[in-house]
């Protein structure tokens, strides 16, 4: 087995010092070993994962890597605090990775804590189902199911939620009785009751006390904290895909690869149709890396709506563009030998490209006078309108008293179906006085968490997000948003970063392709097959679809410009995960 840990919990009145006989045999026959007993907590992982034991007591699984990208392989390398609290505290100021800890509480034994990696573009996911204080937690559901202890069921609960609110990323899978530990939280175990808490917070890095002073300072902090990820993540993997998109992202990960041993091949992709095609760029990176450019075209038989899906994604967020892509990038890994895929993904979000007014007016409240005027010239650049309409902008931004963060989509949905109360995200409770360009941020940046599951390349090579790791998304969280923008550019902090080994080509785009046009002509293409797919489906079936409006949205013309259509891709989405959940 892969990597892949099992942590049973059996209750306030489980065994001490011994793991549950019927589970813990068969977990072993399906190659996990057992690694530790906590109380009645048992933790599993398979013999590819690391575990390592602290001497304070605790388990750490996964990998672990401190701030110069040392690997953490032995308890001698931490110095840690007596206190649970100030052990978690501790790892999560000095170290980062891809892990889950799990720690006994230093006074009671019959309290266990569980914390995940605030490192959200990593691998390693918490999933776990409790009843009465017994269940389980695990990063492959498929363990659960093999054990007897957890049973497919479809919560259309939750379809209904994630249909209403698309972009809100929560605790809640698609599974029935599954939820996800989200990262940098920490699930607290004590006599049967269980508690979440969150030791990790995106808040704790926007406060005006710990902004960077200035825009070099903030290049020079991100820059070395992306260099530390990719530098260490290199000396692991020993073929690399970088996934090239053309962008600033991508480009940017591919130059902290230039100086390293690594074996990389450089792919990208290009559409039937204009849009997509950004081969004249990623030729750039490929050059500069010293290698090809390895192009496959995205052709419209490689998109499908009715295909399998891993039984371990329990977050229904694979469409057919995802799909797609991903056979691919498979396949470009599989012919060039590549045993991991480097990707920019989340770099819009961790580089604070935000289209609206909020920068200009975080920079008002927050840095004063000067400071406002300044971003209001750089967004008027930027987005190529008048300094008066840039000011306009900005003031109905200042005296907005509220601002919803996430969209309300009730389109193709029956007119009966009612409004669910939205179920945030924990980043989303944000503290008082917050500015508004941090409050759209951390919520895209909370939306990231999808990213992981959109991809089940991951599922069978290394999937690295360099730019979604806690190093960095704390580098850039310290960097105020009105600083991303300076002279008609967003994501200058970045660009200013890499100005002196990225090509000036690239340094200078203000845009990338899309696959929007493709995805036009593919809706033009498949509709008769969706339609197919959803009006004889289960979400027609649960009352989660009008078909009527289905039908007469597909009669009708697509508006010029606008990207409607993407809907019916989401419900194709969700129906054929929930399809293959029996």
């Amino acid at each position: 087995m892969d990597r892949a840990y099992f942590i049973l919990v059996n209750g306030k009145d489980g065994p001490q010092d011994l793991a549950p006989a019927g589970p813990s045999i068969t977990l072993q026959a399906l190659g996990m070993h057992l690694r530790a007993v906590f109380g009645a907590v048992s933790i599993f992982a398979s013999s590819e994962t690391p575990a390592l034991q602290l001497s304070e007591g605790g388990v750490i699984v996964g990998d672990l890597y401190s701030h110069s990208g040392e690997p953490i392989r032995h308890a001698s390398q931490l110095a840690c605090p007596p206190s649970d609290i100030a052990v978690r505290r501790h790892i999560l100021a000095n170290y980062w990775g891809d892990y889950i800890f799990v720690l006994p509480g230093a006074d009671d034994p019959n309290e266990v804590s569980v914390m995940r990696s605030p490192s959200h573009g990593c691998g390693l996911q918490c999933i776990y189902s409790l009843r009465n204080g017994k269940g389980f937690l695990t990063s492959n559901i498929s363990l659960a199911t093999r054990l007897g202890l957890y049973h497919r069921h479809v919560d259309f609960d939750y379809i209904a939620h994630r249909l209403i609110y698309p972009e809100l990323k929560t605790s809640r899978t698609g599974q029935a009785g599954i939820s996800e530990l989200l990262p940098g939280c920490t699930m607290r175990l004590h006599n049967g009751n269980v508690r979440i808490v969150q030791d990790w917070s995106p808040w704790n890095f926007v406060g005006a006390e710990k902004r960077y002073a200035d825009q070099r300072e903030a290049a020079s902090a991100i820059r070395s904290a992306i260099e530390l990820v990719v530098r260490t993540w290199v000396d692991h993997d020993e073929s690399i895909l970088l996934e090239l998109s053309g962008g600033l992202d991508s480009s940017i990960v591919g130059a902290c690869l230039k100086h390293t041993q690594a074996k990389v091949t450089c792919g990208t992709l290009t559409t039937p149709v204009p849009g997509a095609d950004e081969r004249e760029y990623g030729e750039l990176v490929a050059a500069m890396l010293g290698v090809e450019l390895s192009a496959t075209e995205l052709g419209y038989d490689d998109a499908a709506f009715d295909f399998s899906i891993s039984p371990d994604l329990v977050t229904p967020v694979i469409g057919p563009l995802q799909y797609a892509v991903d056979r691919i990038m498979n396949a470009t890994a599989e012919r060039n030998g590549a045993t991991s895929y480097f990707s920019g993904a989340g770099g819009d979000t961790v580089f604070c490209y935000l289209t609206n007014a909020a920068p200009a007016a975080d920079a008002f409240r927050e840095a004063g006078l000067s400071t406002g005027m300044r971003a209001i010239r750089d967004l008027s650049m930027f987005h190529q309108c008048t300094y008066w309409k840039a000011g306009r902008l900005t003031l109905r931004k200042l005296i907005q008293s509220k601002d919803s963060q996430y969209v309300v989509d009730r389109s193709l949905l029956p007119s009966r179906t009612p409004l669910p109360a939205p179920e945030l995200h924990p980043w989303l409770y944000h503290p008082i006085k917050t500015l508004p360009g941090d409050r759209q941020r951390i919520f895209e940046l909370s939306a990231t968490q999808f990213f992981r599951d959109s991809c089940p390349r991951g599922l069978t090579r290394r999937l690295r997000m360099p730019l979604l790791t806690q190093p960095v998304i704390e580098a850039c969280l310290r960097a105020p948003s009105w600083m991303w923008f300076s002279d008609g550019q967003n994501r200058a902090i970045a660009r200013l970063a890499f100005s002196d080994v990225l090509p000036p080509k690239i340094l200078a785009r203000k845009s990338k392709g899309t696959f929007t046009a493709y995805l036009g002509a593919l809706y033009r293409r498949k509709m008769d097959k969706m339609l197919d797919l959803l009006l004889d489906g289960e979400l027609q079936s649960h009352n989660l679809l009008d078909a009527d409006a289905l039908r007469q949205f597909a009669e009708g013309e697509l508006p010029r410009g606008g990207n409607s259509f993407t809907r019916v891709f989401q419900l194709c989405t969700l129906e054929n995960w929930i399809r293959r959940q029996s």
